[in-house]
This record gives structure tokens, sequence and C-alpha cells, in this order.
């Protein structure tokens, strides 16, 4: 049979796939699958990886004898189905770190490799409610890290609800807006305030959450200098005392 090395398609490399993190297997995956949606031939090359095995075409010689065609020896539309099978199995590879790809590599169709990948990353359903128990603890213990802005205080919670969205978990917009809002700091709790009598937390989402708090982070920063400076009582009158008349 042809050879992966010998036919090899090397894709019109504009970027590169996605890269496998063992830990964000099933963000990869959509990844991955929104990457090939941009290729030429896409819906050829998607049946490939996810449905599809090639079965490479045969041809019965003058005696008898069954071999595999060629390359040169398939129809158009034999060709066509030979390259975008290729096409999908050097995109998933070039998506795998060198330990995953070293395991996986002698498969000679992409299907065989996808489904190969699912099982090393994803494992059995037990991993899957696993994954999901460790998500929820996450949301549950999610808070704002004293330093960060509020735009990397958002992007972590953007990250962890996308991570539960890709598994498909389900949760109540409003919960998931009212952990957004009650996991800042002090300093923001007259804006938290004013966006929950502002905004129906069942309709609304935390991005638009995020829009409206970062119009007033400088007076948080300010309101939070404040505290800082004078969260001793004594300290507050001492300086008062001191200031010139």
């Amino acid at each position: 049979m042809t050879t992966l090395v010998e036919f090899m398609i090397i894709t019109g490399a504009d970027n590169r796939p996605p890269m496998l993190e063992k830990s964000l297997y099933d963000s990869w995956k959509s990844h991955m699958e929104l990457y090939i949606e941009n290729r030429e031939n896409r819906k050829m090359i998607l049946n490939f990886v996810q449905n599809v095995s090639l079965v490479w075409p045969t041809v019965v010689e003058e005696d008898g004898t069954t071999r595999t065609k060629r390359y040169e020896e398939l129809s158009v539309a034999e060709k066509l189905q030979a390259d975008c099978d290729l096409k999908a199995t050097n995109i998933v590879l070039q998506g795998l770190p060198p330990d995953v790809y070293a395991i996986v590599n002698h498969h000679k169709v992409s299907k065989a490799i996808w489904d190969r990948v699912k099982l090393l990353m994803q494992g059995t359903k037990l991993s899957l409610q696993e994954k999901e128990c460790k998500l929820y603890d996450e949301f549950d213990k999610f808070s704002f890290v004293k330093g960060e802005t509020l735009y990397q205080y958002y992007w972590r919670f953007a990250q962890l609800i996308n991570n539960m969205n890709v598994i498909n978990m389900s949760m109540r917009l409003v919960q998931v807006n009212t952990k957004f809002l009650d996991s800042l700091p002090p300093e923001w709790s007259k804006f938290v305030t004013d966006v929950k009598l502002a905004r129906d937390l069942h309709t609304t989402n935390y991005d638009q959450l995020y829009s409206y708090l970062e119009q007033h982070e400088v007076h948080a920063n300010e309101t939070r200098l404040m505290r800082e400076r004078y969260q001793d009582p004594l300290a507050f009158v001492a300086n008062y005392n001191q200031s010139p008349s």
C-alpha cells in the first residue's frame, strides 16, 4: 500500500494547526475542527477525520491476484479522496506534541489517528465525570487574584466557562453571572450593586457585565488605593492631623 511519506500532502500553511495541550483535549478538538473548516475541500477532509476511514482502492491483475492501486492509477475522484485523507492526516499530526505523535504516527488514515488521540486524551466515561467534577470545583473556588486587572480576571473566567461549555456542562446563566460579579474584590462592590440593579442576570451575559465594569475600573482602583492607604483608622487620623491647614 502507498505509504504516508510517499504521498504526504503538505497543506498550504499560512498558519499551523492548533497544538494539543493534554489537559485541554476538548478545546483542542473543537479548535481543530474549526481549523479544518477553513481548508479547501473542508467537508471531505472533516468527514475523513470524524466518520470514514479511507480504504485504498485495489485492482485485479490478469492472473487473478488483487493488489493495491498505485497513486497514478487512481481515478480523479479516488485521487481527490486520497489527497483529502492525507491532508487530514497531516493536519492532525502537526497538531500533536512529540510524545503523542510517537504513539499514533504508525496509523495510515486520519480517522484512526483522530480516534486514537481521543482514546488517549479523553479516556473512559469515568474520566469525563472526573473532569466535570474538577471544573465544577474550579468554578466554585474561582476568585479574584490580588494584583490582576479586570481584564485578566475576565480572561481567566472566560477560559473556565469555555472549558465547561466544550464538554457540555450545563450552567444557568444567572449562576454564571452571579459568580462573575460576586467574586470581585470589595472595591467593586458599588459597581456590582449598580449593575445588578440595572441588568437582568437571567438574560445578560458576563461579557456584557465586563464591558460595563471596565468603564469604572479607574474608580475601583482609586477606591482600592484609598482603602489600602487608610485601612488603619489611626493612620488616617494621623495623616489628617499632619496635613497643612
